[in-house]
């Protein structure tokens, strides 16, 4: 990418365009009697006590690179906690995860990585992986082509919804560490690194998983929004569950980044389009009245 810039749209993916999709599916969705359309999880009344909570999502471009390097089993890892990360926002704690994986031509020995990592963290998160689709789609795929994703649907108690509602200026931004870059950005990410060798530890290390972090914080404070660090970074992500009228204010030196964000420096990824793009090493956020005293705090709300 010599002489060219170093940004997402260069690279072919828009933010803008994601949140016009977004806006434009809106009328349709609603239609059909949902509500809460853009949060990272849907809502179904399961009766008048309890909510199920769903998610979809995907590895994205990722995908590519973690073939490359023979990382599936990662990207597997990907996935899951990708998903189930989106469902435990809502205050939900997952229940069964599902996913669909379709290439070119199948490989078992691909689908057996991919599969067997998703269920590695299905585990960890007592999350059932009750099934799924294998898809071989020629016509469709290009050759050597894979693609991989999941549903995650989760349940929560009326009592213990988190949905961004309480949140009030003055409120804490607590915020957790993230392994690197997870899952977005990766359309960039690989522009930058091109047919080249690259390391594979440093920017494939799988999504975080943040079910007990979330559930300890909840045992010690009032936890009045949740937000997961995916596409549009954390600003974007936190705007997202906070209500008209508020807005984050992050304290971008709180807290020491991960490695793999200055190699992107390194690379010519100004600030501006880390903050923009990527987590800059916060995974997920939570909006509290008052932090406990270890708390990584990176921000207040105004």
């Amino acid at each position: 990418m010599n002489g060219e810039s170093r940004t997402y749209d260069a690279a072919g993916v828009s933010l803008a365009k994601a949140e016009e999709i977004v806006e434009r599916l809106r009328g349709a969705v609603e239609s059909t009697g949902a509500a809460g359309f853009g949060a990272f999880a849907g809502l179904y009344a399961l009766d008048d006590r309890r909510l199920l909570a769903a998610s979809t999502d995907s590895v994205g471009s990722k995908l590519i690179l973690a073939r490359r390097a023979e990382r599936l089993h990662w990207a597997g890892m990907d996935l899951a906690a990708h998903c189930i990360n989106d469902v435990i926002t809502t205050g939900a704690d997952p229940l069964f995860f599902l996913d669909y994986i379709a290439a070119n031509s199948i490989r078992l020995d691909q689908v057996t990585e991919l599969v067997e990592g998703a269920a590695e963290v299905c585990r960890a998160a007592n999350c059932m992986l009750i099934g799924g689709e294998t898809a071989e789609l020629p016509g469709v795929y290009r050759e050597d082509e894979l693609d991989f994703a999941g549903t995650c649907v989760g349940i929560v108690e009326r009592d213990r919804l988190i949905d961004g509602s309480r949140c009030a200026a003055g409120d804490t931004i607590v915020g957790f560490a993230s392994s690197g870059l997870h899952t977005n950005g990766f359309t960039l990410v690989r522009e930058l690194v091109g047919d080249g060798d690259f390391d594979a530890d440093l920017l494939l290390a799988p999504h975080r998983l943040y079910l007990e972090e979330v559930h300890a914080l909840r045992d010690r404070a009032d936890v009045k929004a949740l937000a997961h660090v995916t596409g549009g970074a954390i600003l974007g992500n936190l705007a997202r569950v906070l209500p008209e009228g508020l807005e984050a204010r992050i304290d971008w030196d709180a807290w020491e980044r991960p490695p793999v964000f200055a190699w992107l420096v390194e690379q010519g990824v100004d600030e501006q389009e880390l903050r923009r793009v990527f987590n800059v090493g916060i995974g997920m956020c939570a909006v509290v009245a008052d932090a406990p005293g270890d708390a990584l705090v990176i921000g207040e709300l105004a």
